[in-house]
């Protein structure tokens, strides 16, 4: 390693620790596949090993850069209230579709019918917008406006995805399962902020790290985003 990259990755391990990123769980809470990135404990709560963190982000910065100069679409998932801000940010930064509210089960697995009911409601709202749902009665207005509004929770995010993304980044992969399941029954691959408590195995690109602290979630995500317009710009060049 020369002066100059070690520089680098000394001040990435400074910024991962000034964001709170390796602090993990407590040991009673750790899943199996995490002890690896565990460098050890204080005050009952374990401390990743940043290292072997900066060597996966690493990995998966690489691969997000890749899907970006292929132009390939990722989906963003992150459903706590600690990171549904950020998700949402951060995808439509890369005009790329989110999943922020709640993961509606078949999402992947069953999309051609989710994309039926996006198409519908897309097409509500539209015709709600120029006016043209005035024909109808009040009651059946009402109906429309919470149908509306129903979609633009569980549905609004994922309007950019006319098709199945290339990959999912997914914050806190335990708290987003299905999402993750789905994912890989579709044989799509997963990139995940991954707390001491996740199955790491359950990943293609998992970044051990605290994924409950606002201030880590937004870390890691910017990397990403800022890796995906990177490779971008490179494929334009």
């Amino acid at each position: 390693m020369t002066e100059t990259e070690e520089k680098g990755q000394n001040d990435i391990l400074d910024e991962m620790f000034s964001v709170g990123a390796h602090f993990a769980y407590s040991k009673s809470r750790r899943h199996s596949s995490a002890k690896q990135f565990i460098f050890g404990a204080k005050n009952n709560v374990e401390i990743f090993d940043l290292e072997k963190t900066s060597a996966r982000l690493s990995a998966a910065l690489e691969f997000v850069a890749d899907l970006a100069k292929r132009r390939k679409q990722i989906l963003f998932v992150g459903t706590k209230n600690e990171a549904r801000r950020i998700i949402v940010d951060a995808a439509k930064s890369l005009e790329m579709p989110y999943v922020a509210n709640r993961w509606v089960g078949g999402t992947i697995t069953n999309f051609s019918e989710i994309k039926k009911r996006i198409n519908y409601f897309t097409d509500l709202a539209e015709k709600k917008e120029r006016g043209e749902l005035s024909k109808y009665t009040k009651k059946e207005q009402l109906n429309f406006a919470r149908e509306i509004e129903k979609f633009n929770k569980l549905f609004s995010g994922l309007v950019p995805m006319t098709e199945l993304p290339a990959a999912l980044f997914v914050i806190d992969p335990k708290s987003e399962y299905i999402a993750v399941t789905e994912a890989r029954s579709a044989d799509i691959p997963v990139v995940s902020l991954s707390g001491s408590d996740c199955n790491m195995g359950w990943s293609d690109y998992p970044i051990p790290a605290n994924d409950s602290a606002v201030s880590s979630i937004k870390f890691f995500t910017d990397h990403i985003v800022a890796a995906y317009k990177k490779g971008t710009v490179s494929a334009a060049q």
